[in-house]
């Protein structure tokens, strides 16, 4: 059991009884929405993926609460950089990347959690227990841990990590779990500026050299998310017979500076997240496994094509703009994931014309 692992297990320990009494059972009394002036998410998790998830809560909470600030409680410095352009976006509260390098550190953001007092406070993953941990701890008039009663007639969608909360969230005030004419729940939105975009299209055109629309590829993921080189090598043939004459292919490269297809396409590495995401926006799809960078290709608005091999699309797949989440498992051979993607490219073709 390594150092993580023993830490989860001791939190869940902790906080196994924690919040009962304020799980969620109908829309709550008292709660002027013009009067919650400050409202605290609590999403102690440092990964890409899962930060961006929290935009779409972010985007209601603005527009259900117009005058509140929103804190963050996160793990690392992530949020500091995606959350840049959400000018309800405040403080940032961080819990240290690894906790038990950095003890004094990691205490010292839990004691100055009870700092703040809050009109609002949302434990967004209810099975999180350092969330649970931090929303009981903190000092709120209103909690909602974002726990779905049994039995209620719920949206079909209701298991995906960024549409649960807000679905909670409307229900907890009083909307139902659609809102205002059923809603749709926002799509996840790192927030480009037209300089970003123009920015992503010069460094874009500056790879490929031509004119052609480009297919963008990350062919990484962390653990047994990451398919074969094998099954990569095989996927990649198909597509480059499919499409290679009409589209460029750019591979969005890990910081690992790996390569599932022995880099045979132009390749592209940066630093800045928006830089990625950017250029990413003026490709005409995205294609890869379930990771960070999935989430973030959803967050710059282009279709996704995300490939799931274990875990379930339900919960992390990518929505809107025509995105599609593939069981790896439950197709009989690659070809049938690149005819998918072929509707989808003739699909945008038709719409642009």
């Amino acid at each position: 059991m390594n150092i993580n692992s023993v830490r989860r297990f001791i939190l869940r320990g902790l906080t196994s009884g924690l919040g009962n009494k304020d799980v969620f059972q109908g829309p709550v009394s008292g709660m002027d929405p013009a009067k919650i002036k400050r409202v605290l998410l609590c999403r102690p998790n440092g990964r890409l993926g899962n930060q961006l998830l929290l935009t779409p809560l972010v985007k209601e909470i603005s527009a259900d609460f117009p005058n509140c600030k929103i804190d963050l409680f996160v793990k690392g410095n992530l949020s500091r950089i995606l959350f840049k352009n959400y000018p309800q976006v405040d403080r940032i509260i961080s819990l240290p990347g690894k906790p038990f390098r950095h003890l004094l550190a990691y205490m010292k953001v839990w004691i100055d959690l009870r700092r703040y007092s809050y009109d609002l406070v949302v434990n967004v993953i209810p099975n999180s227990s350092s969330g649970r941990l931090s929303a009981t701890i903190a000092r709120g008039k209103f909690k909602l841990f974002c726990e779905l009663p049994d039995g209620e007639h719920l949206p079909d969608d209701y298991m995906h990590m960024a549409k649960k909360p807000v679905y909670c969230l409307r229900n907890f005030i009083g909307e139902g779990y659609g809102g205002d004419n059923d809603k749709p729940v926002s799509e996840l939105d790192i927030r480009l500026s037209k300089e970003d975009l123009e920015h992503g299209a010069r460094v874009l055109h500056d790879l490929v050299g031509n004119d052609r629309k480009t297919i963008s590829l990350y062919t990484f993921a962390t653990g047994a998310k990451c398919f074969s080189k094998e099954w990569w090598m095989e996927f990649y043939d198909m597509l480059k017979k499919r499409f290679g004459d009409e589209y460029n292919f750019v591979e969005i490269l890990p910081v690992e500076n790996v390569s599932q297809i022995d880099f045979k396409e132009i390749s592209f590495y940066s630093r800045d997240l928006f830089e990625i995401a950017a250029v990413m926006a003026n490709t005409e799809m995205y294609i890869g496994a379930d990771c960070g960078i999935m989430h973030l290709a959803g967050a710059a608005h282009i279709p996704v094509v995300g490939l799931f091999s274990m875990t379930d699309p339900r919960v992390y797949q990518v929505y809107g703009n025509n995105s599609v989440a593939i069981r790896t498992s439950e197709v009989k051979d690659v070809g049938e994931i690149v005819d998918r993607i072929d509707a989808i490219l003739r699909n945008r073709r038709e719409t642009a014309n």
